[in-house]
């Protein structure tokens, strides 16, 4: 992160090499590797039908890709770190087969996992969905890496994040925790930041369409920002239908957060963001005439 970046400049975004200037929203399409994820778990086991939906997204105008092989639904079931790499490996194997420039991001709270992801096949940004906090080498690794870090908010964990979840303040209570694990990214020489409020991740459906509400509050800090909705329970629940029937919810939330300044969308339906993304853009450059 250069630092006219710290003062409401324009924000960028380096990844692997690639600059993005995020004057238009980017896209960031999910891609489990993983057997039990809420939305698409076990669809990507077989190599040929991973291929044909890493080729779909590209060709759809994905901009990033990231690449997790940890469920981290609510209750998932913990994953040895050895699983989850041989499970990464086998997918960023045929993704940088098909395509060695593609900018990727590895969702993993696990430092020594991030590392050989980075080392091994190029990857730019690490998504962790615990902020540091599951493993407290993370941190340090990101910056020795050099590469592009996703700071998330979860209150808990995977196992047992919707215990509960409880805040004061739901925008101000996790503003001040980034604040703070913002500073010391910035001490270790992190480059790139971007935030990701986590929505779903220790929160109630309450708790998210807050968050949702006082999302500009989050740009204060002059970082980019992501949001993550897609086909999650905050939609799902609230309408009393399955994941697999919320994407005109997920379509509406996206609208939202865009117009509350989301520069990146983190999406399973890459076709469908980039629609929201063209008419919200076309929509805040249209003036009315007389």
């Amino acid at each position: 992160m250069r630092k006219d970046n710290l003062f409401y400049g324009k924000k960028s975004l380096v990844i692997d090499g690639c600059l993005f200037e995020l004057e238009r929203p980017l896209v960031m399409g999910i891609l489990n590797l993983t057997p039990d994820s809420f939305y698409d778990g076990g669809r990507y086991f077989q190599e040929d039908v991973l291929l044909d939906r890493f080729r779909q997204m590209k060709k759809e105008g994905v901009d990033i890709i990231d690449v997790g092989a940890y469920s981290t639904r609510p209750g998932a079931k913990p994953v040895s770190e050895e699983e989850e790499w041989e499970r990464l490996q086998k997918g960023l194997d045929v993704i940088r087969q098909d395509d060695p420039e593609i900018p990727l991001s590895v969702d993993t709270f696990r430092s020594l996992v991030a590392e050989r992801a980075v080392s091994t096949y190029n990857v730019g940004m690490v998504n962790d969905i615990s902020g540091g906090d599951m493993d407290e080498d993370m941190f340090e690794t990101v910056a020795r890496l050099g590469v592009a870090y996703v700071l998330m908010h979860m209150q808990g964990t995977p196992q047992t994040m919707q215990e509960n979840p409880h805040y004061k303040h739901v925008v101000k209570d996790i503003i001040f925790l980034f604040s703070k694990k913002i500073h010391r990214l910035l001490e270790l020489g992190v480059n790139d930041i971007i935030l990701d409020p986590g929505f779903g991740f220790g929160k109630t459906i309450k708790h998210n369409y807050q968050l949702l509400k006082g999302l500009r509050a989050f740009r204060e800090a002059g970082l980019p920002l992501m949001v993550g909705v897609s086909r999650k329970s905050m939609i799902w629940k609230l309408l009393d239908i399955t994941p697999g029937e919320s994407l005109t919810g997920t379509v509406v939330l996206h609208t939202l957060a865009l117009i509350e300044g989301a520069d990146i969308l983190r999406v399973h339906d890459v076709k469908a963001a980039r629609e929201v993304i063209e008419i919200v853009e076309y929509w805040k450059k249209t003036e009315l005439e007389g």
